[in-house]
C-alpha cells in the first residue's frame, strides 16, 4: 500500500515536503536511539554512583529517579528541540519529525512525544506504537497522535533537485508564452522527470519527454519553435514559470513594504509639507503693541 503524503508545490514545481516514513525506517531509528540513550543511562549511574557512595539510600533513590527522567524524557526533549525534529537515530535514517502541517516541531510537540514515550516505548516495550503504527496512513504512534505530529523522509543532499535552467534559443519564445494554464501537478510531474532524466532508459526518457511536451502544448501558448526537443520545451516553461512567480513575490513584498511605510508615517506626518513645497519660514515676534487709531 503506498504511503500518502501531503504535497506542497512553489512556482519551481518543487515537492517542499516528503512522504511519511515507513514502519521499519521508525523502527530502526528508535533502537538506534535506544541504544545512545542506555549508554547515557549506564554512564549516568555510573557517576551518581560515584558521587553519592555511602549516602543516604534516600538520595540514592532520588538520584536514579532524576538520572531515568534525565535520559527518557530529558536526552528526547532535548535532542528534538533543538535540532528541529531530529534525533541521532533520525538523524542516521534520514527522517524528521514536523507538525502536521509540515512545519517544524517545538518545545511543546517533543515534550508531548517524550512524556506519552516512556509509556508507549519503554513501560509497554513498544507494543502500542506497533500497533497504532500499523494502522494510522501516516504511521503515527500515540505520542504523534496527541503532540500533532508525524515522521517524514528527510530529503538528503543526493537526493537535492537540480535546478532548471532556462535554454538560450527558448528565452524569447518563453518571455512571450502565456504558461498561467499550466497545472501545479503538470510541472511537478516534469520536475521530477527532469530530475532523474539520467537515470532512466533512453526509450523510457524519450517517450516520457514526449507525452509531457504534448500535455504542456495543451496548455501553452503559443507552442514553441518547430523542432524543439521535448525535454528544452518543457525546461523553458518550468524556469520561466519560476521566475514569473519570482517577480510576483518581489512585487507583492515591496508592496507590502510601501503600504507599511504609509502607514506608519500617516498619523503622524499629517501636517508635513510634500516634498516639492517648501515649508513657510518661521514669523519672528519681535513685541507686542496695543493698534492705535494709526494703524487701523
Amino acid at each position: 500500500m503506498a504511503i500518502p503524503s501531503t504535497e506542497l508545490v512553489t512556482g519551481e514545481a518543487v515537492l517542499l515536503d516528503l512522504r511519511p516514513a515507513s514502519f521499519a525506517t521508525r523502527g530502526l531509528a528508535w533502537l538506534i536511539d535506544a541504544v545512545v540513550q542506555l549508554v547515557v543511562a549506564v554512564a549516568l549511574f555510573w557517576l551518581v554512583g560515584l558521587a553519592l557512595s555511602g549516602a543516604d539510600p534516600a538520595a540514592d533513590t532520588a538520584a536514579g529517579i532524576a538520572v531515568l527522567v534525565t535520559v527518557l524524557v530529558g536526552l528526547p526533549l532535548t535532542w528534538e528541540t533543538l535540532s528541529r525534529g531530529r534525533s541521532l537515530g533520525k538523524l542516521a535514517m534520514g527522517l524528521r519529525v514536523v507538525r502536521d502541517d509540515g512545519g517544524p516541531v517545538r518545545v511543546r510537540h517533543a515534550l508531548i512525544r517524550a512524556l506519552v514515550g516512556v509509556g508507549e516505548l519503554w513501560l509497554t516495550l513498544g507494543s502500542p506504537a506497533v500497533i497504532t503504527s500499523l494502522i494510522h496512513p501516516r504511521g503515527k504512534r500515540i505520542g504523534d497522535l496527541v503532540a500533532g505530529t508525524y515522521v517524514v523522509r528527510e530529503r538528503t543532499a543526493s537526493d537535492a533537485a537540480r535546478p532548471v535552467h532556462m535554454p538560450p534559443e527558448l528565452a524569447a519564445w518563453a518571455q512571450g508564452a502565456d504558461i498561467a494554464r499550466l497545472p501545479g501537478h503538470l510541472a511537478l510531474s516534469a520536475r521530477q522527470l527532469l530530475a532523474r532524466t539520467d537515470r532512466l532508459h533512453p526509450a523510457s526518457r524519450q517517450r516520457l519527454g514526449e507525452s509531457l511536451a504534448a500535455e504542456f502544448a495543451r496548455h501553452v501558448s503559443p507552442p514553441p519553435p518547430a523542432g524543439t526537443h521535448p525535454e528544452r520545451f518543457i525546461a523553458a516553461v518550468l524556469a520561466e514559470r519560476r521566475e514569473r512567480e519570482l517577480r510576483r513575490m518581489q512585487a507583492d513584498r515591496r508592496r507590502r513594504d510601501e503600504r507599511a511605510v504609509r502607514l506608519h508615517r500617516l498619523p503622524f506626518g499629517l501636517d508635513e509639507p510634500a516634498p516639492h513645497e517648501a515649508a513657510p519660514a518661521p514669523r519672528r515676534m519681535l513685541g507686542w503693541r496695543r493698534n492705535t487709531p494709526r494703524d487701523l
